[in-house]
């Protein structure tokens, strides 16, 4: 079987920095010998070099930042190359891939195509105005295989929207892309729920 670019995405809080810690978890099983990747922009929970999940006690490991001008290609191949002595190299994990460039997904798809090596990314869909980010986008375009990791609204639907409040409780409408929070500055609500919202802010406004 040839190696796939996958892609599995979810909202705020949906378990998506947990289950990269359990993949990773069963391949250290399983003798399977891995990388694992995160963006460096995401600084929480003791920083770019910390994956960790608020799910699960708190279960964290360490991993490879990814800067902005980081050619992960490059690193993986020179890591091979300098590590031909230990088994060989079966699987890339990203998390937060929603932050790399477009220029770091493609470099992804080349260690899939060219190293032969599987990869597998965890991330935000779109941001809290509903706009896909960069890495995302790319990756909807270009993995072999995405996937959904669901979580439930209040109202029973589906949670879609990465939802940034303000300090009195409000949906942000303007700011930044990324900005980096937990629990404490975003809520993950489902589209119809996100639309309400907006109305009565509107209203309150006009009122």
């Amino acid at each position: 079987m040839h190696a796939k670019l996958r892609f599995s995405y979810g909202t705020m809080s949906s378990g998506k920095s947990l289950q990269v810690l359990t993949t990773a978890y069963n391949f250290e099983q399983r003798n399977i010998h891995f990388l694992i990747f995160k963006s460096s922009i995401d600084t929480r929970d003791g920083g770019d070099i910390i994956i960790k999940s608020r799910i699960g006690n708190g279960i964290e490991r360490e991993c490879i930042s990814v800067a902005t001008d980081f050619n992960i290609f490059e690193f993986v191949s020179n890591y091979i190359k300098k590590n031909k002595s230990v088994p060989e190299l079966k699987w890339i994990i990203v998390d937060e891939a929603q932050f790399l460039s477009e220029e770091q997904v493609d470099q992804l798809s080349d260690i899939v195509d060219y190293l032969d090596i599987d990869v597998y990314c965890f991330g935000l869909r779109t941001d809290f105005k509903t706009h896909l980010f960069p890495g995302s986008k790319r990756l909807f375009e270009i993995a072999d295989k995405i996937d959904e990791i669901k979580s439930t609204c209040e109202c029973g639907r589906k949670n879609s929207v990465n939802a940034r409040m303000t300090k009195d409780g409000k949906l942000a409408i303007a700011g930044a892309q990324t900005c980096v929070g937990g629990d404490e500055l975003y809520t993950a609500i489902c589209r119809k729920c996100y639309k309400d919202k907006m109305k009565e802010q509107e209203n309150e406004k006009e009122n």
